[in-house]
């Protein structure tokens, strides 16, 4: 697997783009640029169009995870979800994530983080970056370890 940043997202794009017209759900690849949205889903049904913006990771060590930004913790249009590809995993794993979910769990976890102190007990600084992941070092009620197995290849979230 390609290890350039651009190539990963594209070949993540292009994954979930094929998953779903394999499944007859109707999608296309926005134009570049386009803000929150990396396809565009139309129900064949005329239902209302949905928004996915995707997250791909290939390589690293130690436990998987997907980069977000502060802007994610409050991104929470229903017309929008993420999916996390996982082209670490043999076939590759793709979990369909509701944006309003994603939120509530970096919100959750970012929370109990900050709460914990440093090794030497000092107060923790503002998180510059956020993960989501399926396990994370603080367990929260909302993102208990295995959180994201129920979103695992979830397709059903789009039609």
């Amino acid at each position: 697997m390609p290890k350039d940043k651009n190539l990963v997202g594209a070949a993540g794009e292009h994954l979930v783009l094929s998953r779903l017209l394999s499944r007859g759900i109707l999608a296309s690849q926005a134009p570049r640029g386009t803000r929150k949205a990396d396809i565009l889903v139309s129900p064949l049904d005329g239902g209302k169009p949905k928004l996915i913006q995707v997250k791909s990771t290939s390589s690293g060590s130690g436990a998987i995870g997907w980069k977000m930004k502060d802007e994610h913790m409050t991104e929470k249009s229903t017309d929008l979800v993420y999916c996390f590809v996982d082209f670490r995993s043999k076939p590759e794993k793709v979990y369909v994530v509701p944006a309003k979910k994603v939120a509530e769990v970096l919100v959750a976890v970012d929370k109990a983080w900050m709460k914990k102190p440093m090794k030497d007990g000092s107060k923790r600084e503002k998180n510059m970056w956020r993960m989501i992941k399926p396990k994370f070092i603080v367990e929260t009620e909302m993102a208990k370890p295995g959180w994201m197995d129920r979103y695992l290849e979830k397709w059903e979230l789009l039609s």
